[in-house]
């Protein structure tokens, strides 16, 4: 397996965990931060902005981690790599965010 496939997994699964909150506040009705907000990442975006943008993350990360190579759930490798790439994202979204919704951010 070629380096380029790893790093497209991985970047598929930090999409993916980018796609969860945008999806599920849009779903709940919620505003939440987006990149087409004012000012981007700070300012809050509607809740069909979210979806639209949750629901094209979710179509990019299924080009990354799917018709790049071979991924197979069950290779360790292939999977790890993806994961990987969502937890990545994930500690820095606490660290980008969390001051917009109670959270304390990680110093």
């Amino acid at each position: 397996m070629s380096w380029y496939q790893y790093l497209s997994y991985f970047f598929g699964g930090a999409v993916v965990s980018n796609a969860i909150p945008h999806l599920v506040s849009g779903m709940m009705g919620r505003s939440f931060q987006s990149p087409f907000a004012a000012p981007p990442g700070q300012g809050l975006s509607s809740a069909t902005v979210n979806v639209s943008w949750g629901a094209f993350n979710l179509a990019r990360a299924y080009l990354l981690i799917y018709r790049v190579g071979h991924f197979d759930i069950r290779v360790m490798a292939d999977a790890g790599t993806a994961g990987l790439g969502a937890l990545l994202i994930a500690i820095i979204c606490v660290r980008a965010f969390g001051r917009f919704h109670g959270g304390v951010p990680v110093a």
